[in-house]
């Protein structure tokens, strides 16, 4: 297991393994969210207080849950680094940033939309929404940190160690509502409880959710090869790779 483990670590190994995976993720994710998303609009019923607006949550929820799955992934992929130096996990870290940034920003912008009708307003300085807000500011903490600093061992040290810091927000964020007064309403799913939402309703919401994982793991993965290109193009591996394409 701890051979495979640093087999797995190992540029090389990763950009073989990775080269199968994205193509099957990529085509699980177009499928995935192609029936979400018609599900979601053409057969979900619309809810009996909200109307139609509702149908923003099949956007809204999945965003916001991968949002802060990322984070915690290149929380995780920080660990690795800084204990191990395993060159890949500073490369995933590099690499979620900027996909979770996105999913956060999609999170907030959904969000509001969804306020507007709902609350009234389009943004309020409620917990829920305040401590996604500070997510995205690491995101962008994280990317900017790596663009500040010249070296990359040293930067990717600082970035990997924000990351690790910035853990604290996800559990605020998950139990703002139960801890505060909040404007915003429960979390729509939970593992330890029963949906608030009836089945045909609820399953299209799972079905968005998965499909916004495996979107995220294929770009992630995407991003991650990129990159893996670009730091070991000296390498002759990348070289006979690239000698390899150029030749056909």
């Amino acid at each position: 297991m701890w051979n495979w483990f640093h087999r797995l670590g190992a540029p090389k190994s990763f950009y073989e393994i990775s080269g199968y995976l994205v193509p099957l993720l990529g085509t699980l994710a177009a499928l995935t969210l192609l029936t979400g998303v018609v599900w979601a609009l053409a057969f979900v019923p619309a809810d009996y207080q909200q109307g139609n607006t509702v149908r923003i949550m099949y956007i809204h929820v999945p965003s916001a849950i991968v949002a802060q799955s990322s984070y915690m992934m290149m929380a995780i992929a920080g660990i690795v680094f800084l204990i191990w130096r395993i060159k890949l996990a500073d490369v995933a870290l590099e690499c979620a940033a900027p996909v979770g940034a996105t999913l956060t920003l999609l999170a907030l912008a959904t969000g509001a939309i969804w306020g507007k009708p709902t609350w009234g307003t389009w943004w309020v300085w409620d917990a829920r929404l305040t401590s996604t807000l500070v997510l995205l500011f690491l995101f962008l903490g994280v990317m900017a940190l790596r663009s500040a600093m010249s070296g990359r061992e040293s930067a990717g040290r600082a970035s990997a160690m924000l990351a690790i810091v910035g853990l604290v927000n996800l559990p605020i964020i998950k139990y703002s509502v139960d801890w505060w007064f909040t404007l915003h309403q429960p979390s729509s799913l939970s593992l330890m409880k029963k949906p608030a939402m009836p089945p045909e309703m609820f399953i299209p919401l799972l079905v968005m959710v998965l499909g916004f994982y495996l979107f995220f793991f294929a770009i992630w993965m995407m991003r991650i090869r990129a990159e893996i290109l670009e730091r070991e193009q000296r390498t002759g591996w990348v070289r006979e790779l690239l000698a390899g394409e150029h030749a056909r």
